[in-house]
């Protein structure tokens, strides 16, 4: 077994490859056993303590939730009130997150709460770390979170598995977590007063969600000036539109990478024969840095968000224990991944827009410049009766379609909830759901055109391919046989579509 690279929470911050990495498995959580840390952690939940036996008021500890933040709590019912925070927030609908979207809803709160400032035990991290370690995922159904306060709703399921509650997926079982508890000898936790706040009182739902878009757009960047590149070879395309010079003249930095990376796949140099048979191609061809460009100019800022909102504490109220403070405030809003994704899911699915449209230029032909119509290969006595990527680009165009209806932002639809306390709320979470969707269908509309290129490339013959075009056209070639007669292709989608989404090609850089 391959060792894990193991990922360090101390309070310091992670990058969204970090949480990618135990989502995916290829990394491990660990949580950190320093005495410093561990001091630091459960001050909080002594300075909670404190602040009950001295004043007898604690917001979500003596009194109410939200609305009802003025109904007092007897001290002798306080234990009660966290189990039943979270068993009135147990109404989650739709279908339940899949086991990568778990993990990294798990990361997003654990890396939180250990920045020290949530008021919770270093017991209650070692028992989050514990689910991801021995991956006991709670079973999260996605639907019945507004943003704010935080992901409420979907993290109640995580807050009753940590108490023993509920159902979780181990070992791809569906199972009580009470009976995996008795069998692995875990005991379950019993919540100090404000632990099931603090669990369920963040932004880790939509935060865990925007890191695995994020890793997956910036991969799709990648594809796509892959793609586009097997698509200029195929129908003879004009390589000058791709000059370094042309864009010195309009600079954004990931346009012009997008460019660089195509003149590479393509062999492009300066002194290179010119294409003067066609001076200008179709946009999805000339165009293709200025479309891709948008989303990897587009990612720097949408990390920086990202990344901010992971490695914030952003549960409420917070607890400085060092200065002996209780801040108020509103850090569970996920306004900023809110936008984050309202605008990552706008730039991929251009994405998936520019490849269908290159996909119909390559089965076109009164554009393909003389390859046989559909792709098709046949070409014997059988050959009227094939039709190559007919359907394939069809399909390709609904997905697309699909993907371009989702779009609309999620984050202007605020909602008032919780008896007009909560009357302005993200969406944040609706908004990183949809994004993955986009993501999702515009991987699809890869796989196709991905099969379509190396196809056409192939039909073409005679093209010199550079290193980079000709390794990725033998290795698809392990996976999927070229298409001359007709057969079904979705069992072949869905290999390139797995190929896609473990990131099976390195692209560039």
């Amino acid at each position: 077994m391959t060792k894990r690279a193991a990922v360090i929470f101390d309070g310091t911050p992670l990058s969204i490859e970090a949480v990618i990495g135990i989502s995916r498995g290829t990394a491990a959580a660990v949580l950190s056993e320093a005495a410093e840390f561990i001091a630091r952690i459960d001050r909080g939940a002594g300075f909670v303590d404190t602040l009950l036996a001295e004043e007898g008021c604690v917001y979500g500890v003596t009194t109410g939730y939200g609305d009802s933040c003025t109904v007092p709590v007897p001290v002798e019912l306080v234990g009660q009130l966290p189990v039943r925070l979270y068993r009135f927030h147990g109404c989650g609908l739709g279908e339940d997150f899949d086991p990568e979207q778990t993990r990294a809803i798990l990361v997003a709160r654990l890396t939180s709460l250990a920045r020290g400032y949530s008021g919770v035990r270093y017991r209650l991290l070692q028992h989050l770390t514990l689910l991801l370690r021995r991956d006991i995922l709670p079973l999260i159904p996605r639907e019945g979170s507004v943003g704010a306060s935080g992901d409420l709703t979907p993290l109640s399921y995580l807050a009753a598995v940590l108490a023993g509650e509920r159902d979780v997926l181990y070992q791809n079982r569906r199972r009580s977590v009470v009976e995996v508890y008795a069998e692995l000898g875990i005991a379950p936790l019993t919540f100090q007063p404000k632990e099931a706040l603090a669990i369920m009182n963040g932004t880790a739902a939509m935060t865990g969600l925007a890191c695995l878009a994020f890793g997956r757009a910036e991969y799709l960047s990648r594809l796509a000036a892959r793609i586009t590149s097997l698509a200029v070879t195929a129908m003879q395309g004009n390589a000058y539109h791709f000059d370094a010079k042309l864009f010195q003249l309009k600079p954004h930095p990931g346009q012009a990478k997008v460019a660089a990376r195509i003149r590479t796949d393509l062999q492009w140099h300066a002194d290179m024969p010119r294409n003067d048979s066609r001076l200008q191609d179709r946009y999805s061809l000339r165009c293709a840095p200025h479309v891709i460009g948008v989303l990897e100019d587009a990612l720097p800022w949408l990390r920086q968000l990202i990344e901010t909102e992971l490695n914030s504490a952003n549960d409420n109220p917070l607890i400085d224990a060092d200065d002996e403070h209780v801040l108020h405030g509103g850090h569970f809003y996920g306004g900023h991944i809110a936008l984050a994704m309202d605008t990552l899911k706008t730039a991929v699915a251009n994405i998936a827009d520019l490849l269908d449209r290159q996909l119909a230029q390559l089965v076109d032909p009164k554009f393909n410049h003389g390859l046989p119509a559909n792709l098709a290969g046949e070409v014997g006595e059988l050959a009227p009766l094939n039709h190559g990527f007919k359907a394939v680009q069809i399909a390709a165009s609904a997905w697309t379609a699909e993907a371009l209806k989702l779009t609309m932002p999620a984050s202007v639809f605020s909602r008032s909830t919780e008896c007009h306390n909560q009357d302005k709320v993200s969406m944040g979470t609706i908004a990183a759901r949809d994004c993955l969707r986009i993501v999702e269908l515009t991987e699809q509309v890869a796989a196709a055109a991905l099969l379509a290129s190396v196809q056409a490339v192939e039909l073409r013959g005679g093209a010199l391919l550079s290193e980079p075009l000709s390794d990725t056209c033998a290795d698809l070639r392990r996976l999927v046989a070229p298409l001359t007669e007709d057969r079904a292709l979705d069992g072949e989608l869905r290999a390139c579509l797995d190929a896609i989404r473990s990131q099976r090609w390195s692209l560039y850089d």
